[in-house]
Order: structure tokens, then C-alpha cells, then sequence
């Protein structure tokens, strides 16, 4: 939109239906192809906030509204199907192109989140955390993003979807700013040194706080700090902190559904013991790590294999459902509630903490 209000040329070759614009997706399947093709998945649609998640069209009214040409925008297919082959001289053969996806409702798939209610979370700079809905979209009370997480046929599959924008990022600031571990990977010994967070809690809310919040004025705090604080006391505050607004996002997730979910699947790259067992405490929930955790990958390939007929369903996917770890809450539902009270008034105090006016 800015693009065409801003520059004379754009929006002259969009008028004469000369210009293209798309998602990520798109862009990749049109150099695939040599501009053969302008497609996109409705999990990309959906994400432009110009697509309506209800009839699965480009919705008219805004595009009328932003004054967007219809005629620049990817058609948009389902999740799984051949869309093109690739050009010869890119791989020497033309291979199909048989999924289009975004990079969550890829990372739930490959968790197998079929059902109803299923949770993933990826724990990478930020935690990315989708929710199952089923058939039919559910409007978020509690300031999630009605999504759809993808199409296989005629059947779609809808999500809600909150975002934590710090996570990985609250470990490096440990590691560049602090100098309290000299790698990532130190962060889980250097917590365990510790018994518990010796009553210090951080708010990772380093660029505002995401899902459910939506703060942009809020600011990374540190409560609970006395002459006893160790580094240990930090780097566990951390830890937890992470999961903590993980168990933000999960628990509006489940008001939302009205229904208990049955565990929480995980992956990404910051993933440790001592997190994800404070995880499964402070949500007491089962947590599942997958042999496997860069699901965002095995996602796409599994869309793409049910495409081209390697596999033949949904259910011989999970056949291929390894777990490595499992945990389970280990916590003293009195302790975790005395865990809540301090989280809440430190969350609470971070808020709107930056003055709009300055």
C-alpha cells in the first residue's frame, strides 16, 4: 500500500496490470517457475490481513478501502497440491512444486497438531505458538490472531496464533550485554547453580510485549533484586521468564477453546531441560520435545509428500512421531501459584511504561 501511494511508477504498472506483488512464497514459486506462476497458500493469504479467512477470497472491501488492485495480488491454493514444476535450467529436470506454506502453520503440521486443541511452540529470538481450532475459526477474546494454519482439499484448518517477542534474545543480552555466559549453551548450567530465582523475575519485554498484551509501551524490567542475587539467580529468571510468557499466550489459548489442552509439542533452538520443566510447572501440562525439532522443514516436506502421493494420509504421518523427552509438572501447585502472583505484579508494573507523549 505505502509503495503505490508513494511512488508514481508503481502505481502506473499496477494500473495496467503489469505489477506483481506477493508473500514470500510467492516470490520463490515465480523465480521457480521463471513467472510462469503467481500463487500463493491461503496460510500466506491469510497472514496479509487482506485475505477473508471466511470465504477464502481476497476481501473486496479492503482492497477497495486501501485502493490495492486485485489484479497485482497471487491467486491463492490450498497447502497442498502441484501448483508448477520447477523451470529445467534451475535444476537440470522440472520438479514439482507441491507445498506453500507459512513458517508456524508449517512447524504445526510437522508437530502433527491434527487435532483440535493441540498446541505447538517454537522457542527460537521469540516463541511462536499456535493453537489447533478445527473447521471452524475462533475470534480471540483475549487478543490472539485468528489464522488459518492450512488447506489440504476442499478441508481447511483454521489456528489462533500469539507471538512472544523476546525469548532467544533475552539469553543473548545474558551473553552480550551482562557477560555472564560466554555461549548460549552455558545458560542452562549457570541457572542450575541456583535451586530457584532467589525471588528475582524479568520481564523480557526488551521491544514491547506481544501476545496477549499488545504493548508497544512496555519495557524489560528486573523485580525482586537484593545483595544476594547471584548471576545462577539471573540466568534462571530468564529461563523462566520465557516460559512464563510462553504460559501467557497457552493459557489465553485455552480460555478461548474452552477446553483443556492435552500437552504443549516444542521445538526450535534455545530449547533446554531446566526451561521446559519450568514449562510444564508453571502450565501444568505435559511438554513434548520430538526427536526432531526443526519442524517448520519436515512440516513442508510432509505437505508436499502428501501432494505428490508419498504418503497417503494424516494418519501414516504419525507413525513417524518420535519423542525424545517428556515433561511432566514435577511443582507444588502452591508454589506455582506464588510463582503467579509475583509474575503477574511484575508483568503488570512493565506496562505502558514508556509515555507515548515522549
Amino acid at each position: 500500500m505505502w509503495l503505490l501511494d508513494h511512488n508514481a511508477e508503481a502505481r502506473e504498472l499496477a494500473d495496467q496490470e503489469k505489477l506483481a506483488f506477493g508473500t514470500v512464497d510467492s516470490w520463490v514459486l515465480w523465480k521457480f517457475t521463471k513467472g510462469a506462476c503467481h500463487y500463493t497458500d491461503v496460510s500466506n493469504a491469510s497472514r496479509t490481513m487482506l485475505f477473508n479467512i471466511n470465504t477464502l477470497t481476497w476481501d473486496e472491501e479492503l482492497l477497495e478501502l486501501l485502493n490495492i488492485p486485485s489484479s497485482i495480488l497471487p491467486e491463492v491454493r490450498s497447502s497442498s497440491e502441484i501448483y508448477a514444476r520447477t523451470h529445467p535450467s534451475i535444476f537440470g529436470c522440472d520438479v514439482p512444486i507441491a507445498s506453500l506454506i507459512g513458517d508456524q502453520q508449517a512447524a504445526l503440521f510437522g508437530q502433527q497438531c491434527f487435532e483440535r486443541g493441540t498446541v505447538k511452540n517454537t522457542y527460537n529470538t521469540g516463541c511462536f505458538i499456535l493453537m489447533n481450532t478445527g473447521k471452524d475459526p475462533i475470534f480471540s477474546n483475549h487478543k490472539l490472531i485468528t489464522t488459518i494454519a492450512w488447506q489440504i482439499g476442499d478441508e481447511v484448518t483454521y489456528a489462533l496464533e500469539g507471538s512472544v517477542f523476546n525469548a532467544g534474545t533475552v539469553i543473548q543480552w545474558l551473553r552480550d550485554v551482562l557477560n555472564l555466559i560466554d555461549s548460549l549453551d552455558e545458560v542452562e548450567e549457570l541457572a542450575k547453580s541456583e535451586k530457584d530465582n532467589g525471588g528475582v523475575f524479568i520481564v523480557p519485554s526488551f521491544t514491547g510485549l506481544g501476545a496477549p498484551y499488545w504493548d508497544q509501551y512496555a519495557r524489560g524490567t528486573f523485580w525482586g533484586l537484593n545483595m544476594g542475587t547471584t548471576p545462577g539467580h539471573l540466568a534462571r529468571a530468564a529461563l523462566e521468564s520465557i516460559a512464563m510468557r510462553s504460559a501467557d499466550v497457552i493459557k489465553a489459548m485455552e480460555a478461548d477453546l474452552e477446553m483443556e489442552i492435552p500437552e504443549v509439542r516444542v521445538g526450535g533452538t534455545i530449547l533446554n531441560d531446566t526451561m521446559l520443566q519450568f514449562q510444564s510447572d508453571i502450565l501444568n501440562l505435559p511438554v513434548v520435545q520430538p526427536v526432531r525439532i526443526e519442524m517448520t522443514l519436515l512440516g513442508a516436506a510432509y505437505l508436499a509428500g502428501l501432494a505428490v502421493g508419498f504418503w497417503e494420509n494424516k494418519e501414516e504421518l504419525q507413525t513417524q512421531y518420535k519423542i525424545a523427552k517428556q515433561f511432566k509438572c514435577l511443582a507444588d501447585p502452591k508454589d506455582i501459584d506464588h510463582v503467579l502472583k509475583y509474575w503477574n505484579r511484575a508483568v503488570n508494573s512493565s506496562l505502558s511504561w514508556l509515555d507515548p507523549m515522549d
